[in-house]
């Protein structure tokens, strides 16, 4: 019997050292593998994979309808995968996933984006809040969580692409900050700003001068390791909720105002690309949307409508 479950561990393996997948993707894939087979398990299907038919694809697929389009599309597209894996490596003769069409449509949403003044009201109430105590540690947990927002608005980064970052990818003086993103593709931003790199600069003073040289990422915590990915998104809630947001504020809001601002600025679409790391044109277009203050700047100064008025009253 060729176990599903054995051939899940040598796939996971292969994605690690010779794909050499991030470990956040890895994590995604052992959850909905595991899934898949408890799935298979409980409800009495052939666990041998020459077994494993299209039926059992669909009736997976129909056991988990009640998730959202998003979270269906990707476990799906694990287990393809992986069949695609096991095909590949002729451990199967009929891949079940070339007997069946899925097709998964998720809806179109507009961006959650902020405009400039959104923006600024939200960093500056990270300036003004006063720690809850005057000592020095205080005030540099302040300083990081400054330098986190002015890094997320300057550069639009991934939350996970923040907490990644090293201290030797960081060069305060030029402002180079060389990116490790999805697929571990590499790029280089640069932050610009004078402001942005003075909170950095004074950030990374307060930090790394109190005992922290032994760990190696920038961005840091109260206990010395990489400031995780959740704690990034509660700062970022904590000074929306301080700027007097209701709505939900997260570090994607960051991304996705980034691209839009730039794009309002007739910034061409391919350098946006660039900067956020899309490895397709197609992700990047979804950020082309216009907001109703641009949107109403455009059709009334370039509408063919404007070139022509009729005085002629409407009753005679």
């Amino acid at each position: 019997m060729k176990n599903i479950d054995e051939f899940a561990t040598i796939f996971i393996k292969y994605c690690q050292y010779e794909k050499n997948l991030s470990p956040k993707t890895l994590r995604s894939y052992i959850i909905d593998l595991k899934q898949f087979i408890f799935y298979l398990t409980i409800n009495g299907h052939p666990l041998d994979i020459l077994e494993i038919d299209k039926n059992a694809i669909r009736a997976y697929l129909q056991s988990i309808s009640f998730l959202k389009p998003k979270s269906i599309k990707r476990k799906m597209a694990t287990v393809k995968v992986l069949f695609n894996f096991l095909e590949c490596e002729d451990k199967i003769l009929v891949n079940p996933f070339r007997k069946i069409k899925i097709q998964i449509r998720e809806p179109f949403k507009l961006p959650n984006v902020m405009d400039i003044k959104e923006i600024e009201k939200i960093i500056r109430s990270a300036y003004s809040i006063k720690p809850s105590t005057n000592s020095k540690i205080a005030n540099s947990f302040k300083v990081r969580d400054i330098a986190v927002l002015e890094l997320l608005f300057a550069t639009g980064l991934r939350v996970s692409e923040i907490c990644d970052l090293k201290t030797e990818c960081i060069n305060l003086v030029t402002g180079l900050i060389k990116v490790k993103g999805k697929g571990n593709k590499e790029r280089i931003i640069t932050v610009c700003n004078r402001e942005t790199l003075r909170v950095l600069k004074e950030y990374h003073h307060l930090f790394h001068q109190m005992n922290r040289q032994n760990n190696n990422y920038f961005f840091l915590n109260r206990l010395n390791k990489r400031l995780s990915d959740q704690s990034v998104r509660f700062l970022v809630r904590k000074y929306a909720r301080v700027a007097g947001f209701e709505r939900n504020i997260t570090p994607h809001v960051f991304r996705h105002t980034f691209a839009t601002l730039l794009l309002e600025q007739d910034v061409d679409i391919t350098y946006i690309q660039h900067l956020l790391g899309h490895s397709s044109i197609t992700t990047t277009q979804l950020y082309t949307h216009v907001n109703g203050e641009r949107q109403r700047e455009i059709l009334t100064q370039k509408h063919p409508r404007r070139h022509f008025v009729i005085t002629q009253p409407l009753v005679v």
